[in-house]
C-alpha cells in the first residue's frame, strides 16, 4: 500500500503546494497549485455531514459487509458508495476513503488546474504529468524500491490500496497489497478490498487479477503477496531509488 508518510515526504510533485488537513477521523494530504486548506476543511465537512446523517437514519450503511439496495433519494456520494460497493460485492464503507477523496478533490479543481488528494492508502488525482506512486507493502522485496507509474491522463482518476498484513481497515485476506486504478475513486477503493479479500495464497493472484478485470470502470490492478506480484492494465511497474 502506499504508506502516508513517506508517501507526503518523497512524492511532493514539482510546482504544487503540499498541505494536511484533519477533520475528526479524517486525514489527507493535499497537493495543489495554491494553499486551499479554508476550502479543503469546508469540503470534507459537507462530506462527512453527509455520511454521517444517512448512517443516522441507516445504521446498516455503517456495517454492511455485503452491497446495499438502491437507496433512491441520497445524497450523490452515499449512491456513488452504493454503487461502487455493488460493483465490487462489499459493504459502502469499503469505498469511504476513495469518496471522501474524490469528491474533495474534485471541489477543489474549481480553484487549481491540477490536484493530488491522499486519503492514506486512496489517492485522487488530477495531474499535468505522468507520476509515480512508491509501493509500501511492508516485509516485501518491492516496499519502497518498486513504483507505479501512470501516464498523463486527461481526466482526473484514483489509485486505491488495499492490505489484508498492514493498516487497521477490515480485510479478510492476506495480500501485502492490492492497488486498483479507476476513473472512480469509490470505485477504486471498493475493488481493492475485494481484490485484497481474495488473496489468501500466492496462488490467488492469477484469478483474482482475472476476476478484477471484468468489473467495468476497473483500469489496472497490482497484487503484492510475499515475494510475488501480478500486474495488468494501464499501469508499469518501475524500480526507483530510495
Amino acid at each position: 500500500m502506499f504508506e502516508n508518510r513517506t508517501y507526503r515526504k518523497q512524492h511532493q510533485k514539482k510546482g504544487l503546494v503540499s498541505f494536511d488537513i484533519t477533520v475528526k477521523e479524517t486525514n489527507l494530504n493535499i497537493q495543489a497549485q495554491t494553499d486551499l486548506t479554508d476550502k479543503a476543511i469546508q469540503s470534507v465537512l459537507t462530506c462527512r455531514n453527509s455520511i454521517e446523517t444517512y448512517i443516522r437514519l441507516f445504521p446498516e450503511f455503517a456495517t454492511a459487509l455485503n452491497p446495499l439496495k438502491d437507496p433512491g433519494l441520497a445524497p450523490r456520494i452515499i449512491r456513488d458508495m452504493i454503487w461502487a460497493a455493488k460493483a465490487a460485492n462489499v459493504g459502502p464503507m469499503a469505498a469511504v476513503a476513495g469518496a471522501v477523496a474524490e469528491y474533495t478533490g474534485t471541489s477543489l479543481l474549481k480553484y487549481t488546474r491540477e490536484i493530488l488528494v491522499e486519503n492514506g492508502g486512496d489517492i485522487f488525482i488530477k495531474l499535468d504529468s505522468e507520476t509515480i506512486f512508491s509501493i509500501y507493502a511492508e516485509n516485501t522485496p518491492f516496499s519502497m524500491t518498486s513504483g507505479i507509474l501512470i501516464k498523463k491522463r486527461d481526466k482526473p482518476y484514483g489509485i486505491c490500496t488495499s492490505s489484508g498484513t498492514l493498516g487497521h481497515s477490515k480485510s479478510f485476506g492476506k495480500a501485502d497489497a492490492v492497488t486498483v486504478l479507476s476513473e472512480s475513486c469509490p470505485l477504486a477503493d471498493a475493488v481493492a478490498t475485494a481484490l485484497c479479500n481474495m488473496v489468501k495464497k500466492v496462488s490467488d493472484i492469477k484469478s483474482t487479477i482475472d476476476f478484477g478485470k471484468t468489473i467495468p470502470g476497473i483500469q489496472g490492478i497490482v497484487i503484492i503477496k510475499g515475494e510475488h506480484i501480478g500486474l495488468w492494465g494501464d499501469l508499469k511497474l518501475v524500480n526507483i531509488s530510495v
